[in-house]
């Protein structure tokens, strides 16, 4: 400014502003050039502008401010597109927040916590933060891993419905819930695919979680996709899911979805001979026996808990009734082909010897406890009777040796004789095994209640025995389809409480009867055949059967250390949603599939069907 003196002594100044020189209007439109240029608005689906980083910034994630009025249209897990002051667009996922802070002071500041603790009420002009994962980069139409960051002041776009489930891939056969978190309703299904099903699934959480109301509703699914279910139910809670639920949380939640309680069409009750079922109205109701022969000798041996000694004195026996089928010309039959070529793909690894039941090896250990003991002959249920000088004759060339062992090697087996539900010969002259051809049928619903076997050693025979059945089955459908050109269908196996079958003590004592269920884990997926472990203490589930399992859907777990141990083990799920893990509400589940761009925190659907042992 250039003051200049008008008019004398005492008189006002008059003032004069000098133009601005050129040179600088030109300095200044270099420097915000040079800043990013003008601030331009946001476009309509602008929410807010990436923030400078500071020390405390992650790899992977940018911080994002948004306006007051804006913070409800980016809630946790919403997606976002990023357009970078570089030009460059990249995709996130929001992971933290959205958090209010106000301008211009923290929000601890003495100003606000004063008039707080006071009851006032000190509202100040504030604004919202997000952290947003970064998840890709778009080029050419795609997405690719993000190599760079966004720079700061980078407009942030809230993506809709339609986009982002195509880029989180949302979209399925099997539909699970809906995203949490967001005001439109997002669902989340997977697809029935042989890269996603029959991949394992993990089902885990603490009791009164949800995992019950899951595994219904996803049954439910499977069955509308036309896949064969077979659920090995240890406490017979879905016993009852041909009926159409009353539980009057459910019938809110479906009220409120517009869906009718509905029970399951097509599902067939299956409990072991001399055991009650915790629904005996089924309508569809059967029993069935175990048949021995297809335990394998050393998984038997795991599962009953044999000591050394005791193992030695069960495969001589084994041994023994083995060379006395061949005797009686049991089996191999005499000029039967078939039997042959049986006997040649025999593994006693994978199944027992064909034919053998447990009363042709309880009369020879038996006989063989009374021969050293030298008190007689022992009283005979089997064919065996017929040739006794033939057993006696092989007994005694075993020399067989301490009576005591004998004896309790016995005791064990008579325990599992006395049960009856080995090789029970039905009214038909054959022995009641489950029809597993008929279980493999599209659309079909088995129900193995084992709610009545006390004994775990008992429960978990027959578990080995069905899935290796299953297993059988699902290799001869699959053949017959590929033969015939047409697409085979489905199966998943439901194993509730996994971790009385498959505990990390267990498997250490069951090394047979865990690779019997790795080896169906990894044939089966190539078979259209899927295993879902279900279990409320996962803490007890080995790395082993972790490592099994490809998909997971995870209930509340309280535990921290089982929360460490399971980050350790399944990988892709960020800590946000492991920090949640613990507090997460009854129907709530974290859910990681291949299939899915990212994990998401999901409300999973109720179950329209009726459930037993729910309060």
């Amino acid at each position: 400014m250039d003051a200049i003196d008008t008019a004398g002594n005492g008189k006002d100044k008059a003032m004069r502003i000098a133009e601005v020189p050129d040179e600088a209007l030109t300095a200044l439109d270099e420097l915000v050039e040079q800043n990013g240029g003008e601030i331009a608005g946001l476009g309509p689906a602008g929410v807010g502008r990436t923030m400078f980083d500071s020390p405390r910034s992650d790899d992977g994630t940018v911080t994002v401010l948004l306006a007051a009025d804006q913070i409800a249209r980016l809630p946790r897990q919403s997606l976002v597109r990023i357009k970078s002051q570089d030009h460059r667009t990249y995709l996130g996922v929001v992971v933290k927040g959205p958090f209010a802070e106000p301008d211009g002071l923290p929000a601890d500041s003495p100003a606000l916590v004063s008039v707080t603790v006071r009851g006032a009420v000190l509202t100040p002009r504030y604004h919202g933060r997000v952290q947003v994962e970064l998840i890709g980069e778009e080029v050419d139409g795609g997405s690719v891993p993000p190599r760079r960051r966004p720079l700061p002041n980078s407009e942030v776009e809230v993506l809709g419905n339609e986009e982002t489930a195509r880029i989180l891939r949302t979209a399925g056969d099997i539909r699970l819930g809906l995203v949490e978190g967001r005001d439109d309703d997002l669902p989340v299904a997977v697809p029935l695919v042989k890269s996603v099903f029959p991949r394992h699934l993990g089902i885990l959480g603490t009791t009164g979680a949800g995992k019950s109301t899951t595994v219904s509703n996803v049954v439910s699914q499977f069955q509308a996709a036309g896949v064969a279910t077979i659920i090995l139910d240890t406490e017979g809670e879905y016993g009852a899911i041909n009926e159409p639920t009353a539980d009057p949380d459910m019938l809110r939640i479906l009220g409120r979805m517009g869906r009718a309680p509905q029970g399951m069409r097509d599902t067939h009750l299956y409990h072991l001979v001399g055991r009650d079922t915790r629904n005996p109205a089924h309508p569809s109701r059967r029993q069935f026996s175990l048949r021995f022969s297809e335990v394998s000798p050393y998984a038997a041996m795991e599962i009953m808990e044999l000591s050394d000694a005791q193992q030695e004195r069960f495969l001589k026996s084994y041994d023994i009734a083995k060379s006395m089928l061949r005797h009686l010309r049991l089996f191999p039959r005499p000029n039967n082909q078939a039997d042959e070529e049986r006997l040649l793909a025999f593994d006693e690894y994978e199944e027992g010897y064909p034919e053998l039941r447990l009363g042709h090896l309880y009369d020879v250990v038996a006989q063989t406890a009374a021969h050293v003991a030298q008190a007689g002959d022992a009283r005979l249920e089997s064919e065996f009777q017929n040739a006794r000088d033939e057993l006696n004759r092989q007994i005694g060339a075993s020399n067989p040796r301490h009576v005591t062992s004998w004896y309790a090697l016995q005791g064990r087996l008579g325990r599992l004789k006395r049960l009856g539900i080995f090789d029970r010969v039905g009214a038909n002259g054959r022995i009641e095994t489950p029809d597993y051809g008929a279980m493999l049928g599209a659309g079909r619903v088995s129900l193995i209640d084992l709610s009545d076997t006390e004994s775990p050693q008992l429960r978990n025979l027959a578990i080995a025995q069905l899935l290796r059945g299953v297993q059988a089955a699902q290799e001869r459908a699959y053949e017959a389809a590929v033969a015939a050109d047409r697409a085979p269908t489905p199966v998943m196996v439901l194993i509730e409480e996994a971790h009385e079958f498959l505990s990390a003590q267990r498997i250490k004592a069951m090394e047979v009867l865990f690779e019997q269920v790795a080896r169906i884990a990894r044939r089966g997926r190539k078979r259209w055949l899927g295993l879902v472990f279900i279990t409320q203490l996962p803490q007890h589930l080995p790395d082993e059967v972790l490592g099994l399992v490809n998909n997971w859907i995870l209930h509340k777990i309280s535990d921290s250390g089982t929360v460490t141990r399971l980050r350790r083990s399944i990988g892709g799920i960020d800590d946000s949603l492991w920090s949640v893990m613990p507090g997460l509400a009854p129907g709530q589940a974290v859910v990681s599939f291949t299939s899915l761009a990212r994990p998401l925190l999901v409300s999973m659907d109720p179950a329209p069907c009726r459930l037993l042992l729910i309060d």
